[in-house]
C-alpha cells in the first residue's frame, strides 16, 4: 500500500531573503544579447523555411530533412515569445509586447491570452487547490476513484502519450483560435486571440501566395507540428515525474515549488540552444523575469538549485506512465500502480 501521509519525508523550505538576493543578480535584460537572439533565430528561419523552399521540387528528401531544424527554430521562436511575456527580454513593456505578438504569431500562440495563463500557471503550479492553468490536468488517486467509469476512460485516454503529444499539437493549432472567457482571459485577452487569427490567417494567405501552397501545408505546418509535440513532451517532463511536488493550498510554498516541482532536463548542447536552456526550469520558476541566456549560471553557480529533481533524456520518457498523485505517499504513480495497490488494498 501506499505510505500514510505521516510518512511523506520532510520537504525543505527555501529561504525567502536567500532565494531572492539570488534571483536579483541574474534578473534583467542584456538588450544587445536579446536582439542577437531575435536576428540569429528569425534569420536562421526564414533561411531554413526559404531552402526547404527551394529544394521541395528539386530534392524533395532534402526538404524532408529540414523540418526537423526548422522545427526546432520555431520551439526557440517560441522562447523568445515566453521571454517576452514575463517581461525578462527587453527594458521596455511595448517591445517585449512587439515582439511578443510577432513571435506568437510564428508559433500559432495568441500571446496576450497565453501570457496571462503562464503567469497563473507561475503562482499556482504545483498547488492542488488551484491547478487548471495552463498545465497538464493531473488528479489525485482520490480524485480519479470518484470520478465515473465514463470519467475515468476520459482521463485515461486524455493521459495517454498519443493524445498529449499526437492530438496535443493539433489542440495548439486549431482549439487555440478560439477561447471563452475565463479567468485566463478576458476582454484584452480574447480580443488578442483574434488580431492573432486573423495575422496568422495574413501570413498564410500571404506565403501560399508567394511560395505556393506546398510551403505552407507539406513544410511549415509538419515542423510546427513536431515543434508543438516537442514543446509538449518538454512542458510535460518538466512538471510530470515521480517526486513531482504537489501540496494544498495551506501547505504550499512558491519556493519549493519551483525548485522540487520542476525538473532540471539534462540536454545535449545542442537541444539547449534549440530550447532556449528550458531544461533548467527550476530556475525559471524560481525566477521567471531572468532571460533563457542567463539560466545556466544561475544554475552552476548556486548550490540552491541543485536540489532540484534530475532527468536526462533518457529517463524523461519514463515519466510517460505516470498518471495519478498519491497524495498519500506523495509521489506520482501510473495506471499500472495504481491497481496493484488497489489489488492489494
Amino acid at each position: 500500500m501506499a505510505q500514510s501521509a505521516e510518512q511523506k519525508p520532510a520537504l525543505r523550505r527555501f529561504d525567502a531573503s536567500e532565494w531572492r538576493a539570488i534571483i536579483g543578480r541574474y534578473t534583467g535584460p542584456d538588450t544587445l544579447r536579446s536582439l542577437w537572439q531575435v536576428a540569429v533565430t528569425l534569420v536562421l528561419l526564414v533561411a531554413a523555411l526559404w531552402l526547404g523552399y527551394w529544394l521541395m521540387e528539386r530534392a524533395p528528401w532534402a526538404t524532408a530533412l529540414l523540418i526537423l531544424p526548422i522545427a526546432g527554430l520555431l520551439i526557440r521562436t517560441f522562447i523568445i515569445m515566453h521571454d517576452c511575456g514575463h517581461g525578462s527580454f527587453f527594458p521596455w513593456p511595448k517591445a517585449n509586447d512587439t515582439v511578443g505578438f510577432i513571435t506568437g504569431v510564428l508559433t500559432f500562440t495568441p500571446y496576450s491570452q497565453w501570457r496571462r495563463e503562464h503567469a497563473l500557471h507561475h503562482a499556482s503550479s504545483g498547488d492542488l487547490d488551484r491547478r487548471g492553468y495552463g498545465d497538464v490536468t493531473t488528479l489525485t488517486v482520490a480524485e480519479y476513484e470518484a470520478l465515473s467509469p465514463w470519467g475515468r476512460f476520459k482521463y485515461r485516454l486524455y493521459r495517454h502519450p498519443f493524445v498529449l503529444f499526437g492530438v496535443g499539437p493539433l489542440h495548439m493549432m486549431i482549439l487555440q483560435r478560439f477561447r471563452a472567457p475565463s479567468v485566463a482571459s478576458g476582454a484584452q485577452q480574447l480580443w488578442n486571440v483574434w488580431m492573432t487569427n486573423a495575422a496568422l490567417l495574413g501570413l498564410v494567405a500571404i506565403g501560399i501566395v508567394a511560395f505556393g501552397w506546398k510551403s505552407v501545408f507539406l513544410l511549415y505546418m509538419p515542423a510546427y507540428y513536431l515543434a508543438a509535440a516537442g514543446g509538449i513532451w518538454l512542458f510535460y517532463v518538466q512538471h510530470q515525474f515521480e517526486e513531482a511536488y504537489w501540496e494544498r493550498g495551506k501547505s504550499w510554498d512558491y519556493a519549493t515549488a519551483a525548485i522540487t516541482g520542476s525538473s532540471h532536463l539534462r540536454m545535449p548542447a545542442v537541444l539547449n540552444w534549440f530550447t532556449g536552456h528550458i531544461g533548467l526550469h527550476h530556475v525559471h520558476h524560481l525566477g521567471p523575469k531572468i532571460p533563457n541566456y542567463r539560466l545556466k549560471r544561475a544554475h552552476e553557480e548556486n548550490p540552491i538549485f541543485h536540489a532540484a529533481p534530475e532527468l536526462t533524456l533518457r529517463t524523461a520518457f519514463r515519466t510517460l506512465r505516470l498518471t495519478l498523485w498519491d497524495e498519500g505517499s506523495g509521489r506520482m504513480i501510473g495506471f499500472r500502480e495504481y491497481r496493484k495497490l488497489q489489488r492489494a488494498g
